[in-house]
């Protein structure tokens, strides 16, 4: 162990960091940078080329400067899986997806897999790390028993395994890697403090606990911000019945000093927030007071709500289904990211389709349309609309002239506001029909 604690301090330690997405990349590069030599393994042969060729597959700011400067400098390599040979490495830190079924339950296949190919390579004294978002108890009774029974070694005597899960998000994924408190939970003391001193090499604040503590407070941290968005939206609801404007509620009850509402919004997207709540509760039998459950339903249903706000401002409009147009402003899950992974805008763009509607999509950053026409600018995206839906909160969406672009509308023009970009009254004055989630149809 002090030979390990050793080579991490003078950064003579080899790392593989086993997947190369929007976790794993930053990952390998940022302890490329800190001094250490890393081979980031991929199985997918486009993402090692082009790490190898000096390119980040992954957007995220200043992740392309970091890749570029640290494979130049031969600290950072990317490998195909069959070809890594991990007997070489003193640590891996395990980075794969962990997705969930259909019928919601934890989808660990591609862990298992990551966990053979480490039990292949595992030997004494390497450091193993899990950093995927895991349900509680997969440490103690997955990973340790699985890589214990691959190579007859022990944990804690043999060599060292630890959770540390990732607390990072699109966009700011380098920044929160080094600044936000990293929890590290070994499944024992001496996995704690080898795992510990390693991440002390990038980031500034690490916490100590044990591996089921950090699963569940991994999983917890999501959770606790799905439900509260599942209030904001049940809060809108409540504010459209009763015709009054859900933000000047939400401000209101947030003077209190012991209260902070989440924003609501047409659903929640992402890697995380739809799925780990499902990972927390899936060890443990439900019943009525479910509320993790109920949320999520909650959280589901609003991309159906908005379209129903669509259809039912078209018909005030007397504009028939068929023959409009409607564009929808955004196809990223969150402002300012290319990321369009569980995206809101996906159910929405296709039961708009399926309806007979005419779709076409615009975002600054994200290209996926999910079936729509995909507009270069937002003048073409508008252009002969007849409803616009504002799903993604994009910060140029926010500066956005209404009456400059009143012009490229057809009659009787519509915002369906679901991120509530635009000012009620300034779209009114320059002849916009506003609907904002939240805002209630008698405003």
């Amino acid at each position: 162990m002090e030979r390990l604690v050793k080579s991490i301090q003078d950064r003579s330690l080899r790392l593989s960091v086993l997947g190369s997405g929007y976790v794993g990349l930053p990952t390998a590069a940022l302890f490329a940078d800190a001094g250490f030599s890393v081979e980031a393994v991929d199985v997918r042969r486009e993402v090692v080329d082009a790490v190898n060729s000096c390119v980040s597959p992954v957007r995220e700011p200043g992740l392309q400067e970091l890749v570029e400067r640290n494979v130049l400098a031969g600290r950072l390599k990317s490998s195909l899986n069959s070809q890594v040979d991990l007997r070489k490495s003193d640590a891996v830190i395990i980075s794969v997806q962990t997705p969930i079924y259909k019928s919601k339950k934890p989808n660990l296949s591609f862990l298992k897999k990551a966990l053979k190919e480490v039990g292949r390579g595992c030997h004494e004294g390497i450091l193993v790390v899990v950093s995927s978002t895991i349900p509680p108890g997969t440490m103690a009774n997955l990973v340790k028993p699985t890589l214990e029974a691959l190579t007859g070694l022990r944990v804690e005597s043999d060599f060292y395994l630890a959770y540390v899960p990732e607390r990072i998000a699109p966009g700011r994924a380098l920044q929160e890697f080094v600044e936000s408190p990293r929890l590290v939970g070994g499944i024992g003391p001496n996995s704690t403090r080898v795992a510990s001193e390693l991440f002390k090499a990038v980031c500034k604040n690490v916490i100590e606990t044990d591996a089921t503590v950090a699963e569940v407070a991994k999983l917890a941290e999501n959770t606790f911000r799905d439900v509260n968005i599942a209030f904001a939206n049940q809060l809108a609801l409540i504010c459209e019945h009763y015709g009054i404007d859900v933000k000047k509620v939400i401000k209101l009850a947030n003077t209190h000093p012991r209260v902070a509402i989440h924003n609501p919004g047409p659903g929640v997207g992402g890697p995380c927030l739809p799925k780990d709540p499902y990972l927390l509760i899936s060890g443990v039998k439900s019943s009525r007071r479910d509320l993790v459950r109920t949320a999520r339903r909650i959280n589901d249903s609003m991309p159906s709500h908005v379209v129903e706000m669509a259809l039912l401002a078209l018909k005030d409009a007397g504009k028939e289904v068929r023959n409009v147009k409607v564009t929808v402003l955004g196809t990223a899950y969150k402002a300012d990211v290319a990321d369009s992974r569980l995206s809101p805008a996906n159910p929405i763009i296709r039961r708009l389709l399926r309806l007979g509607i005419k779709v076409t999509a615009y975002d600054p950053y994200c290209q996926e349309s999910f079936g729509a026409e995909m507009a270069r600018d937002l003048h073409c995206a508008v252009r002969d609309s007849d409803c616009i839906i504002v799903v993604t909160d994009h910060a140029e969406f926010k500066k956005v002239d209404l009456k400059l672009l009143r012009s490229e509308f057809k009659e009787k023009p519509i915002i369906i506001d679901a991120r509530r970009v635009f000012d009620p009254n300034i779209a009114k004055t320059f002849g916009f029909k506003y609907y904002g989630l939240g805002y209630g149809f008698t405003n």
